[in-house]
């Protein structure tokens, strides 16, 4: 994997230049109709909307989009616009304070999946980061790549999505990718049932990497797996939450 960056006008973007020539050689087969390299049009939902590539939209405060960057390519991309939360939504739902580029979250978030998905660890492979400054604010967005057939483990807590046996076989899994990680170092600071996705072989890989770090071992290890605890009890009833914890502890321990 190869990062490079580039400005356009008032955008700054830090892309996968494999990928960049792995989609130039698909545009090669069908209509040439966006520009290359990457440009400000390839981050704008609504852009991705008229070119008709959008094949889907998954939940969440971002409302990122699945799109196709090649019309008759089977590769699909995940869109991630990053979108404010809570009280800070109030002053402005979609601009964050421009510190310089290297320290903006798209920036940040881009070059930590980079060096993971480098290390080996299941995460989805980056494609660009888009940051576009406005003044003393900056807007920004995500591209990487969609896991075929993946599904949110969030979707997997119904028994009845599910059986039981392959349920514990996958939570177990899930355990054990979450020892990876943090024997990495990572720190999610958002590890919840929709940021952990199955692929059709039931193998789990971690998404949405915003605002988390690597750090040296400590306490916070303890923190991501009560906060998957909390988030299991949103997705299954009392007792499957509290079976699901078991196994993916079972399989922390290894």
């Amino acid at each position: 994997m190869r990062l490079a960056a580039l400005r356009q006008k008032k955008s700054l973007i830090l892309h996968d230049a494999d990928i960049l020539c792995e989609a130039q050689g698909l545009r090669q087969k069908s209509r040439a109709d966006r520009p290359a390299p990457f440009t400000p049009d390839d981050f704008s939902p609504e852009v991705w909307r008229r070119r008709g590539c959008v094949t889907g939209e998954a939940p969440g405060r971002g409302s990122s989009l699945f799109i196709r960057p090649v019309a008759d390519a089977a590769e699909q991309w995940v869109l991630r616009p990053y979108r404010r939360g809570g009280m800070a939504a109030r002053v402005s739902e979609a601009r964050y304070l421009w510190t310089g580029a290297e320290r903006t979250r798209a920036f940040r978030e881009m070059r930590l999946t980079a060096r993971l998905y480098t290390q080996g660890l299941p995460v989805p492979r980056p494609v660009a980061a888009c940051v576009t400054r406005h003044g003393l604010a900056y807007e920004a967005a995500l591209i990487t790549r969609r896991l075929p057939g993946a599904t949110a483990l969030a979707s997997l807590l119904d028994t009845s999505a599910i059986a039981p046996e392959r349920l514990a076989r996958v939570l177990t899994r899930v355990g054990a990718m979450i020892r990876r990680f943090h024997n990495a170092g990572l720190d999610h600071v958002d590890l919840n049932a929709r940021n952990i996705l199955v692929d059709a072989d039931d193998t789990p890989w971690l998404i949405d990497l915003d605002r988390c770090r690597l750090r040296a071992p400590g306490k916070w290890r303890q923190g991501n797996l009560s906060r998957l605890e909390r988030s299991l009890g949103k997705f299954a009833a009392p007792d499957a939450a509290t079976r699901a914890i078991q196994h993916i502890n079972a399989g922390y321990e290894g």
